[in-house]
């Protein structure tokens, strides 16, 4: 058994990791019995990771608003009336604010996303890369979600410090055109390709309750840990419906289809940091600590996720205190 320091968690390595899962494979251990999921992917979490602790990451929106693309869960997408007011690149000094006051309210991680569909050479890219070396001089891993990315872009990240990037598939290939018809599937995957290329941690997960069947659903998670290596951070949100976006009206998801997604990604993936995402608000504090349970060990934490709320971080503290549940530590 080897012990492993993966992104300031200890680890063991213990299994061998899979990246030829089929769909009956998935959907059969996605339908256990919900309780027998739980334990089996608790018995994957436990094998995997050595204590009860979990990551705090913040996600601040430096770049808000005024996307050209047409994602229809999006209220960041211009041609939607949400209410979002598109807004200007932050200055540095003030995503640099921000970010210590989310490393002293214990996050390790520190997310920057630009509503943007691809990265433009230029200034503002030169001022995000500044964002990131400031970022990582504050102790904090430093994460970016920027939209496509060249194999050059994805280099000056990696020179200037990025530790991760944020790029999701959403959905499965078969119904992301039902969703989003202005970046196709292989856009996303070339994206995830140059980030791994240029030596930068890959972030990519997806989004339930988007009109989804539950084949869906494990061809996501097929896909994701098709990746060699499997991505270390695999985020599972749930659809926070905004009026204006064409998916205002979907049908609600339960939270124990956030549970059974969770699970079953741990068991795919067994030593990526799962992220309990969007959708938090909308969930109990029982329900959160159900789906830990199930091998959720990261979680966004302050009042937004980018333009949609959260969970208030006195109340996130008071749970995980609550539950035994350890933050994990900021790195110096």
């Amino acid at each position: 058994m080897a012990l492993i320091l993966q992104k300031g968690v200890l680890i063991r390595r213990t299994m061998d990791l899979r990246h030829d899962w089929t769909l009956p494979e998935v959907r059969a251990l996605h339908d256990l019995p919900l309780l027998e999921l739980v334990y089996r992917a608790q018995g994957v979490h436990r094998e995997v990771f050595t204590e009860q602790q979990v990551q705090l990451c913040s996600l601040l929106s430096v770049k808000t608003g005024g996307c050209a693309e047409d994602c229809a869960y999006c209220p960041q997408a211009a041609r939607y009336d949400t209410g979002v007011k598109a807004e200007a690149l932050l200055p540095v000094s003030e995503v640099l604010a921000s970010a210590a006051k989310a490393r002293e309210a214990g996050a390790s991680r520190f997310c920057m996303g630009a509503a943007w569909r691809e990265v433009k050479d230029g200034p503002q890219f030169d001022r995000v890369l500044d964002m990131v070396r400031g970022v990582r001089a504050l102790g904090l891993e430093a994460c970016c979600t920027l939209g496509m990315l060249t194999a050059g872009q994805a280099a000056r990240l990696k020179d200037a410090g990025c530790s991760a990037y944020n790029h999701n598939l959403d959905t499965s290939r078969e119904a992301y055109g039902d969703v989003i018809t202005t970046r196709t599937y292989d856009d996303r995957l070339e994206t995830l390709r140059r980030v791994r290329e240029a030596g930068i941690t890959i972030c990519s997960g997806g989004i339930i309750g988007l009109g989804e069947s539950v084949d869906d659903r494990c061809r996501l998670l097929i896909t994701l840990a098709a990746q060699d290596p499997h991505p270390e951070s695999v985020p599972i949100n749930m659809l926070v419906r905004v009026q204006g976006t064409p998916l205002a009206q979907a049908a609600p998801v339960s939270t124990l289809e956030m549970v059974r997604m969770i699970a079953t990604a741990r068991i795919l993936m067994p030593c990526a940091m799962v992220r309990l995402s969007a959708g938090r608000l909308q969930m109990s504090g029982e329900a959160q600590l159900l789906c830990m349970m199930a091998g959720a060990n990261s979680v966004f934490f302050g009042e937004k996720l980018l333009t949609t709320g959260n969970p208030e971080y006195q109340q996130d503290m008071a749970l995980f205190e609550s539950a035994g549940i350890r933050p994990l530590e900021p790195r110096p």
